[in-house]
């Protein structure tokens, strides 16, 4: 299912949105409001862990439209997002050992829709995503993915950590791009497994690589130091499709 809107502005529109069920990845509420209206949204939004950001009405009025935000604007996601069992049962109903791609900190949406393009295209099941410091499930991330947000499920977490650690129980193994890590060709990457990208700046946080199996690193003969955070797991993804194919 598609949403059609974006950007949810006003206290009645934005109450109405969570109420009825929209996915609302972030809210932005002026600083200081503190009255029923807005504290219902702030319940709301608590309930289904949204991200709440606490912004000048200046910052409002510069993200605002319609001039007519009364203090409360939303961001919704531009599709729905998946559980992280849908991603396993799609590959149960391919007869295909699990292939998941889990993104830490990917914050640049073309980054995300071209992942999500190359995990359709890799054959993977499914993207996971957390929910802090990520971008979500925008008009632009759609865009960058070709069309491949209709067929390739993106499943949004808390925590990446512990939804490794759960994976893990039902058979799942992970490797991490880290530059540091052992060459890519010299890994066995066949099975249920799960690739995990970090962000360019600063790769896959050490929180989360220390809950991976192997780290796997692209080898590289240029002079600069790393690949785009899409690029990088094309290339991993596909040394896992050729692996498989093998």
């Amino acid at each position: 299912m598609r949403y059609e809107e974006q950007t949810i502005e006003g206290r009645n529109a934005v109450l109405e949105a969570f109420r009825s069920g929209k996915t609302i990845d972030k809210i932005h509420v002026q600083k200081g409001c503190q009255d029923g209206p807005v504290n219902s949204i702030l319940r709301e939004a608590r309930k289904q862990d949204t991200i709440i950001s606490f912004v000048p009405k200046e910052r409002l009025d510069q993200m605002s439209g319609t001039g007519k935000h009364q203090g409360v604007i939303a961001s919704a996601a531009a599709y729905e997002y998946a559980q992280v069992e849908e991603l396993l049962r799609l590959a149960e109903e391919r007869k295909e050992p699990p292939f998941l791609i889990l993104l830490d900190n990917i914050e640049d949406p073309h980054n995300l829709g071209a992942i999500i393009r190359t995990a359709n295209l890799a054959g993977a099941h499914g993207v996971i995503i957390p929910k802090r410091r990520a971008a979500g499930l925008t008009a632009t991330v759609a865009k960058a993915s070709a069309g491949a947000l209709n067929y390739t499920p993106v499943a949004k977490v808390t925590n990446l950590g512990n939804t490794i650690e759960e994976l893990k129980e039902q058979g799942l193994w992970f490797v991490c791009a880290d530059m540091e890590g052992t060459q890519m060709y010299d890994l066995d990457l066949k099975g249920p497994i799960g690739l995990v990208i970090g962000n360019e700046g600063e790769g896959v946080s050490r929180l989360v690589r220390e809950k991976c199996d192997l780290t796997a690193s692209i080898p590289m003969k240029g002079e600069i130091d790393s690949l785009n955070a899409s690029v990088a797991a094309g290339v991993l993804a596909y040394e896992i499709v050729r692996q498989r194919m093998g």
